[in-house]
């Protein structure tokens, strides 16, 4: 396995992490405008008054649910790439495959990113799609999740190098 096949693999791998970990948390949003509450697309987290923080699967927008769907999309194709780029090492014709779950990873994800701020006009947050009005701001999840796009698109560069043919090389 060359070193461009190994550095590719561990930034899918990386993204793979980031945007489950982003799903997992529940620090989407977070706001001040009913106690504090921290909005995820798995769970919905508020503490009032220094009470112990309830947390409870919120009922999501169809932004958001089409936010969470493009996600697990994406976390599918990042986790069989990661797959077929080990598997490369002896079946080389895997690396087109990698390449493309990866392309199709990267578009699940960039919509996504365009979609969800289309969901900021909910009860809980109030604001206006693609506004988020001032008492709230995006949390580490949110962060997570575009660190993720940023290194699966960065891997998905050193991917098209992977399977480039050579120069002068006729098929």
């Amino acid at each position: 396995m060359n070193k461009i096949v190994l550095i590719s693999g561990i930034l899918f791998g990386l993204a793979d992490l980031f945007a489950i970990a982003s799903l997992a948390l529940p620090d989407w949003i977070l706001t001040g405008a009913a106690g504090n509450m921290r909005l995820g697309l798995t769970l919905q987290c508020l503490t009032i008054h220094n009470r112990d923080e309830i947390c409870v699967s919120p009922k999501l927008s169809i932004e958001w649910t089409t936010t969470f769907v493009l996600i697990i999309i994406g976390i599918l194709c990042l986790t069989a790439n990661v797959m077929c780029l080990m598997l490369s090492h002896w079946e080389d014709v895997l690396k087109k495959y990698a390449k493309w779950l990866a392309f199709f990873a990267m578009i699940s994800f960039c919509t996504a990113g365009i979609v969800f701020p289309m969901g900021f006009y909910v009860d809980e947050i109030g604001g206006y799609p693609f506004q988020l009005p001032t008492q709230s701001q995006v949390g580490v999840s949110y962060v997570l999740f575009i660190l993720s796009i940023f290194f699966t698109i960065i891997s998905e560069l050193l991917a098209e190098q992977i399977c480039r043919p050579l120069p002068g090389a006729v098929f």
